[in-house]
């Protein structure tokens, strides 16, 4: 994986040629690990749930920014298999949070031209909003621009569950191990037929990727920013998908 730091160039004087140069090489498909919405509240004296409903409107502006920057395919961390851990009001809090938003957050995707999906394992969670995350899709699924929400997601999880599957199909005799490659592989992850993440963002100043997209990101460039997740804004995401622009991404080659 490759790292680069928030060292920005900027440059307020492009000329429109450079400019459309650096629109062209934007990345296609941007992964955010929205982190910090506890500490934002902490800091100014309130709830870690006051974090988290400012959160849900972070998340939508900057969904709405993405589309703006015309980039199809964008990708957010919403709740991981660890976040289970955390207390039962915290969770219980964000679960309810998931169930009374998505309405209207459906709504808002519709009218902005995303199409949403959810990815992770549903199983864990109540019905009701398991019922109203497919009412979701189902609403936003004529969307041009493709938004994931990863719920219950866990990137070592996603790729156990590809590998039984592929063992499953070995077993049965529908697949010999033999003709097994990277290919097999990621036509049994979650995002199938979606493109790599480009680019993971990571907010709230930690530098790690938390089991979010393992197999996706092997060569994603990845950026973190002390910016905590409520208070990230379209003006720095500019500023982090033009300095993306300029890089020479080599895939290993000299």
């Amino acid at each position: 994986m490759k790292f680069f730091r928030r060292h920005l160039r900027k440059n307020h004087n492009h000329p429109e040629q450079e400019q459309q140069q650096l629109v062209n090489c934007y990345p296609k498909h941007i992964a955010f690990i929205m982190d910090g919405n506890g500490r934002w509240a902490q800091r100014q004296g309130l709830p870690r749930t006051t974090g988290h409903v400012h959160g849900v409107d972070t998340m939508r502006d900057i969904v709405k920014a993405c589309v703006r920057l015309e980039i199809p395919y964008s990708t957010y961390y919403a709740f991981s298999t660890e976040n289970w851990r955390r207390s039962d009001d915290e969770v219980g809090f964000l679960m309810n949070l998931f169930l009374t938003r998505l309405p209207a957050l459906a709504t808002e995707m519709k009218e902005a031209d995303v199409k949403l999906r959810f990815i992770g394992n549903r199983q864990k969670l109540s019905r009701k909003l398991q019922s109203e995350m497919a009412k979701a899709e189902d609403l936003t699924k004529d969307g041009q621009y493709h938004v994931f929400v990863a719920v219950n997601y866990g990137g070592r999880a996603e790729i156990t569950d590809a590998v039984k599957t592929i063992a499953g199909k070995v077993k049965e005799g529908h697949l010999i191990p033999d003709n097994i490659n990277e290919k097999t592989i990621a036509e049994h992850l979650m995002l199938s037929g979606v493109p790599d993440p480009d680019l993971l963002i990571r907010t709230g100043g930690e530098q790690r990727i938390s089991n979010f997209l393992l197999w996706e990101l092997a060569y994603g460039e990845l950026f973190f920013t002390k910016t905590l997740w409520p208070n990230f804004a379209e003006k720095e995401l500019r500023e982090i998908v033009s300095d993306f622009a300029r890089r020479d991404r080599r895939f290993g080659k000299a």
